[in-house]
């Protein structure tokens, strides 16, 4: 059997020194410029898919909030206003008729009343006025203001000179303060109009001044509010 002979540290060492001596000036060399592009990331490439995400993100944060705000009835940002013009155009409409002022009469009251809470999807009354000269005639369901929200009520009263007020109620304004009485002059018609949590109401008539009308939405409001 042959053995392989024998080294000392001597030639170990004498061995390490050679390899240094050939091999250290390959190892210190600079490498290529072409591949060093090969080995480099493709940070131009990282960067531009980056900022194609961050763009998608910015849209999409974008049209989610505008979803979101397609989303809020229009109610919510609807100036205070608009129901006392919406209320005089539906007492202008309404109020001159004859043999239909009104969808259900007061001899139904309580049919009335629970149908509208029904419709409008929550409780409301009709306030008795006879203290203030007027009589409930009986009431009607309003479409939508707004085209979104939910239905309108109107109540309709009369005095025993034939003059008339109506009560205007909505049960979805959101996003408005509560506020006291406001007076707005509609053309001919005259309205005091007020906002109670997420109700909205509003006294109208064509037939009688300020100071009287005042008195019927006072009269509407203790009630609605004891």
């Amino acid at each position: 059997m042959s053995m392989q002979p024998e080294r000392n540290d001597d030639d170990l060492k004498a061995l390490s020194a050679a390899l240094h001596e050939r091999f250290d000036p390959v190892v210190d060399e600079a490498v290529p410029e072409r591949l060093s592009r090969a080995a480099r990331p493709p940070l131009r490439r990282y960067a531009l898919a980056a900022g194609w995400v961050a763009v998608g993100l910015a849209v999409g944060i974008l049209a989610g909030w505008q979803i979101h705000g397609a989303r809020i009835p229009a109610v919510a940002q609807q100036d205070p206003g608009a129901i006392a013009r919406r209320a005089a155009i539906a007492h202008a409409t309404y109020s001159p008729e004859v043999r239909h002022p009104v969808e259900v009469g007061a001899d139904q009251e309580a049919h009335l009343v629970a149908w509208l809470s029904k419709r409008l999807g929550a409780s409301i009354r009709a306030p008795h006025l006879d203290d203030v000269g007027y009589t409930l005639i009986g009431g009607r369901l309003l479409p939508p203001s707004d085209g979104n929200g939910r239905p309108v009520a109107q109540f309709m009263y009369q005095c025993k000179q034939g003059t008339r007020v109506t009560l205007y109620v909505r049960t979805d304004v959101r996003g408005n303060e509560e506020t006291a009485f406001r007076y707005s002059s509609e053309g001919k018609v005259r309205v005091f109009y007020w906002i109670d949590r997420s109700h909205g109401y509003a006294i109208s008539s064509a037939d009688v001044g300020k100071d009287t009308l005042q008195s019927v939405a006072t009269a509407v409001y203790k009630q609605l509010n004891p």
